[in-house]
C-alpha cells in the first residue's frame, strides 16, 4: 500500500469535524495582494475555494487589484496624487479601477474557479446595488465607504451552488457615481451584511504581531484596540483590524487576519488547529465541535 495514499485517507478522516463544523457556513474571503499576479497562487486559491464550495461551504469572493490598476494609470499615462498616503480618485482614475477590478481582474478569478472545476459568476458592488457607498473623504474623490447592503444577490447566487465573485466598485447614493471601495473594507461590510460564519483576509504578511515580533494567533477586540492605542498594530495593519472590530460588531463569528503567501492558507485555518494567521474573536476558540 502506497504510503501516500495511506496520509491522504487520514488527513480526510481527521477533517472529518471541521467539515462538520462549517456545513453551510457562509465565508466571505477577501483575495489579494501578491498572489493575484501569479498564475500558479490563483490556480491554487481557486481549488482551494471550490474543495470549500464541494464540502458545503458557501464562499464568497471579494477582490482587489492594486498593482493592476496601477499598471494601467502608468500605461495610460494618469498621474496619480496622494492625500495623507491615500489615493485621490479622480473621474478619469476611477474609470480605470471599474474597468480593472470589474472586467481583468474579476473574470480572471472567476476563470481560475471555472478551471478548477467550480461554478463561479462575477459581479460588482454596482450589480442590483449591492454596495451603496457615499464619499469616505471628500478630499478623496470617488473612494466610497458602504452605508446600504443589498446581499439577496449573493444568497441567491451561493443557494444555486454558484461561488459569487465580487469587485469592490460601487454605486453612489447621491448621483449614481461610481466609487472605488477598499477591498478589504467591501468584504467586511460585505461579510457584516450576510452575518458571516468567517471573514477571511489574505494579505502578504504573517498575521497581527505583538512587541516580541511573534504572531498574535489568537486575539480579543479589546486586546486589539490596546495594541492599536500603544502603537504595536499600526500601518496597514490598522485598516484591516478596523474592519475586522467593524465586522464583528456587525455580527460576523469571526475574523482571521491570513498569510495568503502560505500554501493553502484558506484550508488550514478553516481545517486543522493550527491556522495560518490571527484569529479575532472574544470567546469562540478556533475549532469549536458542530453543535447538533
Amino acid at each position: 500500500m502506497n504510503r501516500d495514499w495511506i496520509a491522504t485517507a487520514r488527513t480526510l478522516s481527521e477533517a472529518l469535524p471541521y467539515l462538520q463544523r462549517y456545513t453551510g457556513a457562509v465565508v466571505v474571503v477577501k483575495f489579494g495582494g501578491n498572489a493575484m499576479g501569479d498564475d500558479e497562487a490563483m490556480a491554487e486559491f481557486a481549488r482551494d475555494i471550490v474543495l470549500m464550495r464541494q464540502v458545503g461551504m458557501n464562499p464568497v469572493v471579494v477582490h482587489g487589484g492594486g498593482p493592476m490598476i496601477n499598471e494601467m494609470l502608468k500605461k495610460l499615462g494618469i498621474e496619480s496624487q496622494w492625500v495623507r498616503g491615500k489615493r485621490v480618485t479622480d473621474k478619469a482614475t476611477v474609470e480605470v479601477v471599474e474597468m480593472i477590478l470589474s472586467g481583468l481582474v474579476n473574470k480572471r478569478i472567476v476563470q481560475a474557479i471555472m478551471d478548477a472545476g467550480g461554478r463561479a459568476v462575477g459581479i460588482s458592488g454596482k450589480d442590483d446595488d449591492l454596495m451603496v457607498c457615499e464619499a469616505d473623504d471628500p478630499e478623496l474623490g470617488f473612494v466610497g465607504r458602504p452605508v446600504e447592503m443589498n446581499v439577496q444577490v449573493l444568497r441567491d447566487l451561493y443557494n444555486a451552488g454558484i461561488i459569487p465573485v465580487v469587485a469592490p466598485v460601487a454605486t453612489g447614493m447621491a448621483e449614481n457615481e461610481t466609487f472605488n471601495v477598499n477591498g478589504d473594507t467591501a468584504a467586511g461590510a460585505i461579510a457584516g451584511a450576510l452575518k458571516a460564519d468567517r471573514l477571511l483576509l489574505l494579505t502578504d504578511v504573517a498575521g497581527v504581531k505583538n512587541e516580541a515580533g511573534e504572531v498574535m494567533t489568537q486575539l480579543t477586540p479589546d486586546e486589539v484596540r490596546e495594541m492599536t492605542a500603544r502603537g504595536v498594530i499600526a500601518g496597514g495593519m490598522i485598516p484591516k483590524t478596523e474592519t475586522a472590530l467593524k465586522a464583528l460588531e456587525e455580527g460576523v463569528r469571526a475574523v482571521v487576519i491570513l498569510d495568503g503567501r502560505v500554501p493553502n492558507a484558506c484550508l488550514l485555518e478553516l481545517f486543522t488547529d493550527h491556522g495560518a494567521g490571527s484569529l479575532i474573536r472574544s470567546t469562540e476558540p478556533r475549532v469549536k465541535p458542530r453543535s447538533r
